[in-house]
């Protein structure tokens, strides 16, 4: 039986007090043997507390389990190695087969285990980027862009809707203006947007990021498979901006009742985030921005055109076509070429201006069969779907003569034409002999009465002229139809009544 720590010290306080191994065991009350064995013991520097091997049944068999692990490259499960061994003449546990398994599994990963150098980054050198799932927003699903700049570990989180290259594009412009340059390498994963193909283990850059690269005067790099040293950091982002962005029973955050609110939710993450001491770096990472800023290279004034959207043509209904929905553009842009881009529930439509690249419309993304047409991009239509009133163009000299009168010449012409009134042409040769005799202003205000008040019988115009002349106001105007009436009502019959009711 194996002797504690305190029984050991106590054997070898009383050998060195009396010399003998005899003497000392009287002393301590255990045979001459134990304590020659552990003076031993501490003569030859062993531990004195380990315990003998005692052979067991499977050490015959050892030799093949570690056969079979190294052939399976550490895969076999320890119950099929049982039922080898079992076969081959093995008696013992099951149990006994897993301890051995485990201890022979043990020893072979440990002198395969990847050895990894710490990534140290340089200031201005790397920016990473990544994508994670974020929350549903009416029942559609959102994806997080997270983007940091290695060395000052500032973070950027921007909701997009897809993970296409043109929001790629978008994201990177918009991550690369919020942390105010660009560093030498843009590194991410190995996704389709970015690595095509890979040949003989080398990836296949897709054109579009090379270009991209060259207009921001960047490298677009991709990160080696399972390497934690140059994925760690921008995969934690993801991490902690998924677990303070999408709702879970672990945050309790509610719902996000639009796609404004998720990226009013991201901006508040980064101002947080971004303005408390980093655990890694013992700084505040804007602080650390600051100072890598000065290692970044300008940006170009515009974005890559990828990142505007797709190209489409303005017709010359000044309208272009988006998901099978037609979008109205303001004046001056029909036959050219537009970029359009769906940003959170909008659609942004970019032009070519004399300033270079600018947005010139932002319409609320609709579904085909719901054009979204505004106004205001046609200030010379009368606007509305109803139908278009007809103006006048005047054929004969007639015709001119009396349209020359002024603007309610028109609104006669018009309204008489609206109502059927019989002896138009005629009409309009008295208004105009009227107008060589009290003049044109007088006989302008007049027609415009008549068309308002629905005046077009024969004697009307001369009537109202009349009137104007004697100087009397124009309120009250009574309009011609089943409004207004000359018939006397029945409130003088009620008063009666109520009278009857009083006595």
């Amino acid at each position: 039986m194996t002797k504690s720590g305190r029984e050991i010290m106590e054997i070898f306080e009383a050998f060195d007090l009396t010399g003998t191994a005899w003497s000392a065991a009287q002393l301590t009350g255990c045979d001459a043997k134990t304590v020659g064995r552990y003076v031993a013991i501490r003569e030859a520097g062993g531990d004195l507390l380990a315990r003998a091997a005692r052979p067991k049944l499977i050490d015959a068999f050892m030799p093949k389990i570690e056969e079979f692990v190294d052939r399976s490259k550490g895969k076999i499960r320890a119950d099929v190695a049982h039922r080898k061994i079992t076969a081959m003449g093995y008696g013992g546990s099951e149990r006994s087969t897993r301890r051995a398994v485990a201890e022979v599994k043990a020893a072979w990963h440990a002198g395969r285990r990847r050895r990894y150098r710490p990534w140290v980054p340089e200031p201005g050198m790397w920016l990473q980027w990544d994508w994670g799932d974020g929350p549903r927003i009416a029942g559609r699903k959102t994806q997080l862009f997270a983007a940091w700049l290695a060395w000052s570990r500032f973070r950027v989180v921007i909701p997009a809707w897809d993970q296409q290259l043109g929001t790629l594009t978008w994201c990177l412009d918009q991550a690369l203006r919020a942390v105010g340059g660009a560093p030498t390498y843009l590194l991410t994963d190995n996704a389709r947007t970015v690595t095509m193909d890979h040949v003989a283990g080398i990836p296949v850059r897709h054109p579009e990021m090379v270009a991209l690269g060259r207009h921001y005067g960047c490298t677009v790099a991709t990160c080696v498979p399972f390497d934690p040293e140059s994925k760690g950091g921008v995969e934690a982002t993801v991490k902690i901006a998924k677990a303070d962005l999408v709702p879970s029973d672990a945050n309790l955050l509610p719902a996000y009742a639009s796609f404004a609110g998720l990226e009013e939710a991201c901006r508040q993450f980064c101002g947080r985030v971004n303005a408390r001491v980093h655990r890694e770096t013992a700084a505040v990472p804007a602080g650390r921005l600051a100072a890598e800023r000065e290692m970044l290279h300008p940006l170009p004034d515009e974005p890559y055109a990828l990142a505007l959207g797709e190209e489409r043509l303005v017709g010359d209904d000044q309208t272009i076509r988006f998901g099978s929905v037609r979008y109205s553009t303001p004046p001056g842009h029909a036959g050219t070429r537009v970029w359009c881009r769906a940003a959170g529930e909008e659609l942004v439509i970019t032009a070519r201006t004399g300033r270079g690249a600018g947005e010139i419309a932002r319409h609320r993304l609709s579904v085909p069969g719901s054009p979204q047409i505004c106004d205001e991009h046609y200030p010379h239509h009368p606007g509305g779907n109803g139908p278009r009133q007809p103006r006048p163009r005047p054929r004969t000299q007639a015709e001119a003569e009396f349209l020359a009168i002024g603007d309610g010449a028109q609104r006669w012409l018009a309204e008489a034409a609206a109502s059927g009134a019989a002896r138009i042409r005629s009409k309009m040769a008295r208004a105009v002999e009227l107008a060589a005799v009290v003049g044109a202003g007088k006989v302008d205000a007049a027609l415009g009465l008549a068309a308002i008040a629905g005046r077009f019988a024969d004697g009307d115009l001369a009537s109202i002229i009349d009137h104007l002349a004697a100087e009397r106001e124009t309120v009250g105007v009574v309009r011609a139809d089943e409004a207004h009436s000359a018939q006397p009502g029945t409130s003088g019959w009620a008063r009666l009544g109520m009278k009857e009711a009083g006595r």
